[in-house]
């Protein structure tokens, strides 16, 4: 059974809500008002995103964000039970995309959106939403990192160790806070699953029943039967650390080579993208035509 064609449409419309402004975000020339908003990686840390539209409601989101922060916790603990820090209020054409980041052992980021009647500036703190999915797959790749915590730190370490004998940067953590909302996050790649896998189905029902289910019983709920590594993506991006040098092309043929040989990684399909030092700070985006990416069809599955 072929699944990628359900997982690419679920990734373009998160990329949809999350990708900001820009008018063209695969051109490094990028037209339009936001052409010149390049910043250094490790200067960025998020602010200056904004969304189309969206200036009007982020006024009045700013100025209402007591309550606004107030709908989306109070959304996350009754349909989720999960307790969420907010981080960011961005306002949209018709409320607030508001990015949450989960406290407890079970960690991701994701987005919630929160309508706001504009003509009336009122909170509709009862009509919290979110893309559809996106929740569910921010838990889920929690969850996913929690029962295979060994191998994620061996995924950890390596990319740790690239990052210090290669003059790489990953994002700030105050980007990944900020305006990340993309499920399991560090700042060298993030995870993005099917929010509605079999293999975490169980994992994910008992998570919902009780939060503070042992790890050990998430792991034995976790069917390894229906689990389909194509479905699991991992996006690797790293940054130039010097500003004006281009993406190194040895190191990136290595991540390659070594992410094709490494088996103690977690399971998953692996891409592998390279920027320059640059990141458009109004739609949180690195890519551009220097940069160099392994990306589907030809990303690496680790089964």
């Amino acid at each position: 059974m072929n699944r990628k064609p359900k997982w690419i449409i679920y990734g373009i419309g998160l990329l949809l809500l999350l990708g900001g402004c820009m008018d063209n975000e695969d051109s490094q020339e990028v037209t339009g008002p936001y052409k010149d908003t390049f910043v250094r990686v490790q200067d960025y840390q998020g602010e200056g995103y904004v969304l189309r539209n969206g200036e009007e409601a982020d006024k009045i989101a700013e100025e209402k964000s007591d309550e606004v922060q107030k709908a989306v916790k109070d959304f996350f603990m009754e349909k989720y039970k999960t307790d969420a820090k907010v981080h960011n209020i961005v306002g949209n054409v018709d409320g607030a995309t508001v990015f949450v980041e989960s406290t407890g052992p079970v960690h991701f980021y994701t987005t919630a959106i929160v309508p706001i009647d504009l003509s009336d500036k009122v909170v509709l703190e009862d009509r919290v939403t979110s893309l559809d999915g996106d929740i569910e797959s921010a838990i889920q790749g929690g969850l996913y990192h929690l029962i295979f915590e060994d191998e994620f730190h061996k995924l950890d370490q390596y990319l740790g160790k690239i990052a210090s004998e290669y003059a790489v940067a990953g994002k700030t953590k105050e980007a990944l806070q900020n305006v990340g909302g993309a499920g399991y996050m560090t700042p060298y790649y993030y995870l993005s699953t099917p929010p509605d896998d079999k293999a975490m189905q169980s994992v994910y029902e008992a998570y919902l029943n009780n939060p503070d289910t042992p790890v050990e019983e998430l792991k034995s709920l976790f069917s390894k039967a229906d689990f389909a590594a194509e479905d699991y993506n991992f996006t690797i991006q790293l940054y130039m650390e010097n500003e004006n040098e281009e993406p190194d092309k040895e190191l990136f043929t290595k991540l390659q080579q070594d992410i094709k040989s490494m088996n103690s990684i977690p399971k998953g399909n692996y891409s592998v993208i390279i920027n320059d030092n640059l990141i458009n700070e109004k739609a949180d985006d690195g890519i551009k035509d220097n940069s160099l990416q392994l990306t589907f069809p030809d990303s690496i599955v680790k089964k």
